[in-house]
């Protein structure tokens, strides 16, 4: 009976410690597989900055296109899509974390009036759903609904996104109108240069600290490289670490100047920002739209039935 009992005290404390480590895990490297929009999210109350910059820009530092595409104008409370194009070759591979090589993914932070919003899944039309795929955009945040947010994917799929937005109603929102909204968008493929906290990632170029003769050159366990530099103005030994992913450029033995490029470029991706302008359309005006190319059509019919009619009174008369 002891024994059943120190088992039991046995498989429950394995057990609850399976669930704290499981837990422990989750709250520790869910953000760092997430990085990239929780980045923003985290950091910024409102990734659009009063210059009209996009704050992913503060990671990914190299330019690249994007484009947006919405219909010219949509009717309240209606569910339209925003197609969102990042383009790109998809034969090019980034350096990932680890330094290995592998597909470039991207990220998308469409950025709609006040009003807009993500359209309800039971809105969404079946053959939008299809277009949209596997990928459902989050709020940016709870109070910045009308900014949506998506990425990382894998940009071998989704170098096109769909994202399904909703008008608002002015009849039951009183700060919607009826008027010409702009909707911005921020695209990129690959991975950042900068992290948030202003530390590198080994998606960039590495450079010299100091100017010196490069004394040696270890490759470290991990990957990377341990670059050792006497420097020439009071020669004591300066280590430079290059972490994996990026390819050194300089042999042992040679003199660099102070941020010479120790390594290569590696990134091959980028960031780019796009706008676009939609109406939010009165019924009201396009039923006067239809009313009055009606009204004249219906007039030119009367007159012509009018006409007939004369013509057969004067013929009548002729006869008579």
């Amino acid at each position: 009976m002891q024994n059943i009992k120190l088992n039991n005290l046995i498989i429950g404390w394995v057990t609850r410690s399976i669930f704290v480590i499981f837990i422990t895990n989750i709250m520790v490297w869910s953000p760092v597989s997430g990085a990239y929009p929780i980045f923003a999210q985290q950091g910024y109350d409102n990734p659009r900055e009063a210059t009209g910059r996009i704050v992913c820009a503060n990671c990914h530092l190299a330019k690249k296109s994007v484009d947006i595409e919405v219909p010219q104008s949509v009717l309240p409370d209606t569910v339209f899509e925003a197609v969102v194009k990042i383009p790109y070759d998809l034969q090019i591979k980034q350096v990932l974390a680890n330094g290995k090589k592998g597909s470039l993914n991207v990220g998308a932070v469409p950025i709609s009036p006040e009003g807009f919003g993500l359209a309800p899944s039971d809105r969404i039309p079946p053959r939008m759903r299809e277009r949209i795929g596997n990928l459902f955009p989050q709020p940016y945040s709870s109070s910045n609904k009308n900014i949506l947010v998506i990425g990382p994917v894998s940009g071998r799929k989704y170098s096109e996104i769909v994202f399904p937005i909703l008008s608002p109603d002015p009849a039951t929102n009183k700060e919607a109108h009826f008027l010409k909204y702009p909707i911005y968008v921020g695209g990129n493929r690959g991975r950042g240069q900068i992290y948030p906290d202003g530390s590198r990632s080994n998606n960039t170029v590495y450079n010299a600290s100091v100017t010196g003769k490069v004394s040696r050159i270890l490759r470290r366990e991990k990957g990377g490289y341990e670059i050792a530099i006497n420097d020439v103005s009071d020669g004591h030994e300066v280590v430079d670490i290059v972490p994996a992913g990026p390819e050194l450029i300089i042999p042992e033995g040679e003199s660099v100047r102070v941020d010479q490029p120790l390594t290569n470029n590696p990134n091959v991706g980028g960031f780019g920002q796009s706008d676009a302008e939609v109406v939010l359309q009165d019924p009201s005006r396009i039923r006067g739209l239809l009313l009055s190319p009606g009204s004249v059509i219906l007039a030119q019919i009367f007159l012509v039935l009018k006409k007939k009619q004369f013509e057969k009174v004067q013929l009548a008369e002729m006869n008579f």
